[in-house]
C-alpha cells in the first residue's frame, strides 16, 4: 500500500494549476491555517518561505493524500532552502486539526528572507506570470 501524506502549502503551490504541474497529479484540497509560523517573501523572488514565530499564523491550502511520487517531485521543486517537516493545521471550515507536512525555510537560509510579508492575491495579480516564466519546465522534474 502506497504511503500518502497531507501537504500544507502557503505560497506558489496554493495555485491549483501550479500544484498540478509540479506534483504531476490533481489533488483534493481544503483551506487551513498553520499556527506558530510567519510567511515572508524570499528576497528577489516571487515565492515565500515560512519560519517558526510564536503567536503568528499562516493561511494556506492543504492538499490531501499526496502520493509518494508527487512528494518526490515536490522535494526537488522546493530545493535545498526548505525542510519538509510534520506540522498540524486547522481546517478553516470547522477548526479540526489535521496532521500534514510543510516545507519550512531552513535556519541557515533565513538571511534570504525579506522583512515583507508574502501575499497570495498579490502573487496572482503581479507575480504569477513572472514565476511561471522563470520556473517553467516543471514536467522535467
Amino acid at each position: 500500500m502506497e504511503i500518502r501524506v497531507n501537504l500544507f502549502t502557503y505560497g506558489t503551490l496554493m495555485a491549483p494549476d501550479i500544484m498540478r504541474e509540479v506534483s504531476g497529479t490533481l489533488l483534493e484540497s481544503v483551506s487551513v491555517t498553520l499556527s506558530g509560523y510567519q510567511r515572508f517573501q524570499v528576497q528577489g523572488e516571487q515565492y515565500p518561505g515560512i519560519i517558526s514565530e510564536a503567536g503568528q499564523k499562516v493561511t494556506g491550502i492543504l492538499y490531501l493524500n499526496v502520493p509518494a511520487d508527487a512528494v518526490k517531485r515536490l522535494d526537488l521543486f522546493e530545493g535545498e532552502m526548505y525542510n519538509r517537516i510534520p506540522v498540524s493545521v486547522a481546517r478553516d471550515s470547522d477548526g479540526e486539526t489535521v496532521s500534514a507536512m510543510a516545507y519550512v525555510f531552513k535556519d541557515e537560509y533565513a538571511h534570504r528572507l525579506s522583512t515583507s510579508a508574502w501575499d497570495f492575491e498579490n502573487f496572482l495579480q503581479n507575480g504569477k506570470q513572472l514565476f511561471e516564466d522563470q520556473y517553467g519546465g516543471f514536467n522535467d522534474i
